[in-house]
């Protein structure tokens, strides 16, 4: 099939195909014409690259992962397990930073909130001031 029936067929972009060729994730191969033709399987392939990217993997680690899915072996099926638990454990340590990246802030958002409520409390005592002040003046005859 060409790329963009690979591309239809697989829900992304022709970009995207040819972007996984590039990064090494597909294979195809020419026409005399240069044109690219890939597998039927090539659908599943992309699926699965899909997959493994919006569960946050680059291309290089998912070029690490694919030898368990091209070549099946206990051996790269322990490969493939330890790049992938090593890709959470990384984006728990980046979680757990976003969690005290928003913790400090959560912090100045609340500093912020009573320095605005003080401001509003000087604003009203100064308006109740004033109305006050000019109750008590006596009128001018």
């Amino acid at each position: 099939m060409r790329i963009g029936e690979l591309a239809a067929r697989s829900g992304v972009s022709v970009r995207s195909v040819r972007y996984y060729e590039q990064q090494g994730l597909l294979t195809s191969t020419r026409s005399a014409g240069g044109q690219r033709h890939y597998v039927p399987g090539a659908v599943d392939r992309v699926v699965l690259i899909q997959r493994l990217l919006a569960a946050g993997l680059t291309s290089r680690t998912i070029a690490e992962v694919l030898p368990c899915v091209d070549s099946p072996s206990a051996q790269n099926a322990d490969a493939a397990f330890a790049r992938m638990t090593g890709e959470r454990d990384r984006l728990t340590g980046h979680i757990a930073d976003l969690v005290r990246t928003r913790d400090a802030l959560d912090e100045l958002i609340a500093v912020n909130s009573a320095y605005r409520a003080s401001l509003r409390a000087v604003a009203s005592e100064r308006v109740a001031g004033e109305r006050d002040g000019k109750r008590r003046q006596a009128p001018v005859a």
